[in-house]
């Protein structure tokens, strides 16, 4: 009797043992992909699910978004500019199973992918797109890192040039290329308002020649102001009426003396 309840315990313990290895659960982010006896035998979960141990084989995978941080890559634009440029890649399994089959490693084989693209990609433009059109080139490699992993069932949803360091000369020559740009605006700024300013001269010489009396009374504005500077005043005159310029200097006399 007691060799029996010792064979019924030894019992008992196997099978909760092989039920316990049985029995398995996943969250709602994870998929298992089975192979039983070596061959694919589906995808379960979430939640729980029963395996034949030992005969069946699980590998577990995640279908949130993973990022991958590229490190920085030496890469020699179409204009022979050195720059190192580092990137993040955003990416999730839409596949398990033919991200389990289809590929050794589909995390390596992703982030090798993502540096060699990145490498190819930017060194076929010049270093003024490289720095302008980021928005573009992000959507670029993209499109071609999502066309290449989707064999693998890996979705590339997002790519991101974080940051692209120049050489230091390199530096100094765009900050030089900068303040020329801006020396050129100003000038052209400043062309534009001579050219303005004639125009207006011009019409205003065609108005005082229409009307004498307008000039003339223009050169006696002027005279009172150059009066109320305090100022010797000297007037010279081919034309007009010498009194009306003797009285002017009269008044500015007297603007002095007070």
């Amino acid at each position: 009797m007691p060799a029996f309840d010792i064979n019924i315990l030894i019992a008992l313990v196997i099978a909760v043992l092989i039920l316990s290895q049985s029995v398995k659960i996943v969250r709602e982010y994870e998929r298992v992909v089975i192979f039983r006896l070596g061959r694919f035998s589906g995808v379960k979960g979430p939640g729980l699910f029963l395996i034949i141990p030992i005969i069946d084989k699980v590998m577990l995978i995640d279908l949130r978004v993973v990022t991958i941080d590229v490190q920085k890559q030496v890469v020699i634009t179409r204009d022979n500019v050195s720059v190192d440029v580092d990137a993040v890649i955003y990416y999730r399994v839409v596949d398990p199973e033919r991200a389990v089959i289809a590929v050794e490693n589909y995390r390596l084989a992703t982030s090798l992918l993502a540096q060699t693209t990145l490498r190819d990609v930017l060194g076929q433009i010049d270093l003024d797109d490289l720095l302008s059109k980021r928005e573009d080139l992000n959507k670029r490699l993209q499109e071609i890192l999502d066309r290449h992993t989707d064999p693998w069932g890996i979705k590339v949803t997002a790519v991101t040039l974080r940051d692209v360091s120049l050489p230091e000369s390199m530096m100094r020559a765009i900050a030089k290329q900068a303040e020329a740009e801006r020396e050129k605006r100003s000038r052209i700024i400043l062309a534009d308002g001579e050219f303005q300013a004639s125009k207006t001269m011009v019409d205003a010489a065609k108005l005082y020649g229409e009307a004498p009396v307008a000039i003339k009374l223009r050169e006696l504005q002027t005279l009172a102001e150059i009066a109320r500077e305090k100022n010797l005043i000297v007037v010279t005159t081919t034309g007009g009426n010498l009194g009306d310029v003797a009285n002017v200097a009269g008044l500015t006399q007297a603007y002095k003396e007070r």
